[in-house]
């Protein structure tokens, strides 16, 4: 029988070994944000950071809420830790968040 637990942590790892994705992933540890909060504070193309957005949903490493016109992303509950040590627990191993990132929005 085929252990099914290396194969979908080998997925969430390729998912994030895309610089902008953990950026987004950092971002959102501090609160959730819509795609144009994103864009601005990343300085990237609403287009680019909604397709990496996309990328994250798909692999459950974000969820999204809509409030009223805008689609507000967070991470899902339990996956991130605020505080002294920030991580992302994605189930098979923790991925330890820069401990100062640079602010993404004011």
């Amino acid at each position: 029988m085929l252990d099914i637990k290396p194969v979908h942590c080998s997925r969430m790892l390729a998912v994030l070994s895309d610089p902008q994705r953990l950026r987004i992933i950092e971002c959102l540890s501090e609160k959730s944000r819509n795609v144009g909060e994103l864009a601005s504070c990343l300085g990237k193309h609403m287009v680019k950071v909604s397709h990496h957005l996309s990328i994250l949903r798909k692999a459950g490493l974000v969820k999204s809420n809509r409030m009223g016109r805008f689609i507000y992303y967070e991470l899902p509950s339990g996956m991130g830790v605020s505080g002294p040590t920030s991580h992302l627990d994605l189930g098979c191993c923790r991925l330890e968040l820069s401990k100062n990132p640079k602010k993404c929005c004011s």
